[in-house]
């Protein structure tokens, strides 16, 4: 059994429309920002699709210290605020340390919990506070160093702190150095998670999983694989995918070695939906 996530007027799940989590890795600015959520949402209405924007206030776990990280809470929250409503989307952004939560979900329909931090249980403890209180999603990255099986435990702290409106998502998994692997094994097994009331739907990150890490001053990628694993991960019966996107990725503050062109993006979502179509019966094509 699948439940399903609430993020705003979007419902995620398996007889949902497949959900695009899209947007800059972090906040840039609020034009920027813009540009990237109405190219990606003009093309998500034109399929079928839903659509949630993603941008980071603050990267904290950027490979250099000296490495941007974004404009920080307060003005990373504005920057969001003028997003959603000038876009009429739901927003999804990290948070890094319980004191944020609350702010965040003030402003924030889904609170995301990076992969280094999923197991953190006062994070996760403040952020399904936060949610429950202000009627919002969170999103838990799986940490690239634990099994699907290992993700009951980050679910069932949701829970304990009164959040069930929850999902999950898939970033690929360590092998060895410099090198993300998806298995599509672990992938089906995540999605049949055997925790009290459903399985959370799942999300897969087509951008980050193209990642290699470690590989020098700042993290390397295969961006040109990222389409690849979005179609897979879509044909296997994700619920979400989530795709970093800029106008200028090799310019970008963050992540310009995994982030997909924006122009390319609506091509992307156009073979998306039609595989979604043809393998899921009642979605778009």
């Amino acid at each position: 059994m699948t439940r399903t996530c609430r993020v705003g007027d979007i419902e995620i799940g398996s007889d949902r429309p497949l959900t695009i989590i899209a947007g800059p890795c972090v906040l840039e600015s609020v034009e920027l920002a813009l540009e990237v959520g109405r190219t990606v949402g003009a093309a998500c209405r034109d399929l079928g699709l839903s659509f949630i924007f993603k941008a980071s206030f603050d990267k904290a776990n950027r490979t250099s210290i000296g490495s941007a990280r974004g404009p920080g809470l307060e003005a990373g929250l504005a920057h969001l605020a003028e997003v959603r409503d000038a876009l009429g989307v739901p927003v999804t952004t990290d948070v890094h340390a319980p004191e944020q939560c609350g702010q965040v979900a003030e402003v924030v329909d889904l609170l995301q919990i990076p992969a280094f931090l999923c197991r953190q249980t006062d994070l996760l403890l403040a952020a399904g506070r936060a949610a429950a209180a202000h009627a919002r999603a969170v999103n838990i990255k799986k940490g690239q160093f634990l099994s699907p099986e290992e993700m009951r435990g980050p679910v069932n702290k949701l829970a304990e702190a009164g959040c069930t409106n929850t999902m999950l998502t898939e970033r690929g998994t360590f092998f060895g150095y410099h090198r993300l692997v998806n298995d599509f094994i672990g992938l089906g097994d995540l999605m049949e998670l055997d925790v009290e009331g459903g399985a959370p739907p799942v999300c897969f990150d087509a951008t980050h999983s193209t990642q290699l890490p470690g590989s020098g001053s700042q993290t390397g990628g295969r961006p040109e694989r990222a389409p690849l694993l979005a179609r897979a991960a879509t044909a296997s019966g994700v619920q979400a995918l989530f795709i970093e996107c800029h106008p200028d990725p090799a310019n970008a503050a963050s992540d310009g070695a995994t982030q997909q062109p924006l122009d390319a993006v609506p091509g992307l979502l156009r073979q998306i939906a039609a595989i979604r179509g043809a393998s899921v019966t009642g979605q778009p094509s």
